[in-house]
């Protein structure tokens, strides 16, 4: 077996975990609010990250070095995924997906002043036509323009600070004292921000099923993501990556009537090829 059908493979988890994740999302809207979702989504984590690091003996890594930066990362990716939730309900999904599509972009144009990494001609270059893509996303006359796509938009910004973040931690900190903060600071934040009015929903017998595939579907779907880049370069997962849009747009078209729209898909494309050109000149700039 290929190391490339075998990231294939691992791509193929990903996008059914990111894809089950955005309807189970839709799903849950009726009986929970975004904050309630990934207040419960956080509980599961928790849950799976005590019980692996029992498992495997790791809770010796976890610590209290970073706590700052811990703390402003776990924020960025909880106001991010709150975002991406009201998104999956407000817009069709193939739209959701196509401009969360620019967090890699959005990483280019911000890694300068976090990161202090140098901001290069091809990247700018591929930071423009992922601003290109977003604006044909957003259809060109700006008609399209709603919370929905705001909102949609916006999470790329705060999952790209994310990333960032995340790539400062690794250098002194290991991933299971990553995962631990990120899902005990986001239950935190999640309980203070469901139960700010006083009244907390609980998820029904229907519903708990979803939540409880909403917090395991995010653990795998960025296990699967992980092992594929570990496998395989990023320059043959990307484009298999991209295949979650044409997934989630079926799924839309089949569940909830959503029409297949072609500026979404020629935004998307437009934003692909922002992500791809600059793999492959990173790529060939290290070889």
């Amino acid at each position: 077996m290929s190391a490339t059908f075998k990231a294939a493979l691992w791509m193929i988890g990903s996008i059914a975990s990111f894809s089950s994740m955005a309807v189970a999302g839709r799903e849950l809207a009726s009986e929970l609010d975004t904050f309630e979702i990934m207040m419960y989504r956080s509980l599961f984590g928790v849950l799976i990250v005590v019980a692996l690091a029992g498992l495997f003996g790791t809770w010796r890594e976890i610590n209290s070095r970073n706590l700052q930066v811990q703390m402003l990362r776990n924020l960025a990716h909880f106001t991010g995924q709150n975002l991406w939730f009201y998104a999956v309900t407000a817009i069709p999904l193939a739209q959701v997906f196509a401009l969360e599509f620019t967090t890699p972009l959005w990483v280019i144009v911000l890694s300068p002043l976090i990161l202090g990494e140098r901001l290069t001609p091809m990247r700018a270059f591929a930071a423009i036509m992922g601003f290109i893509g977003i604006l044909i996303v957003a259809r060109p006359d700006m008609a399209g323009i709603n919370a929905g796509v705001i909102t949609a938009a916006s999470c790329a910004i705060f999952f790209a600070l994310t990333i960032m973040l995340t790539k400062r931690l690794t250098r002194t900190q290991s991933i299971t004292c990553i995962l631990f903060y990120l899902t005990v600071t986001q239950l935190v934040f999640g309980v203070i921000a469901a139960g700010y009015d006083g009244d907390i929903a609980w998820p029904s017998a229907e519903a708990l099923p979803l939540v409880i595939l909403i917090g395991a579907a995010g653990l795998i779907a960025h296990y699967c993501l992980t092992n594929a880049l570990s496998i395989a370069p990023a320059t043959v997962v990307v484009p298999i990556d991209f295949v979650r849009l044409p997934a989630i747009a079926v799924i839309g078209m089949l569940l909830y009537d959503e029409p297949l729209d072609a500026w979404v898909f020629l935004g998307a494309l437009v934003i692909f090829a922002g992500n791809y050109l600059n793999i492959w000149s990173e790529t060939r700039t290290k070889t």
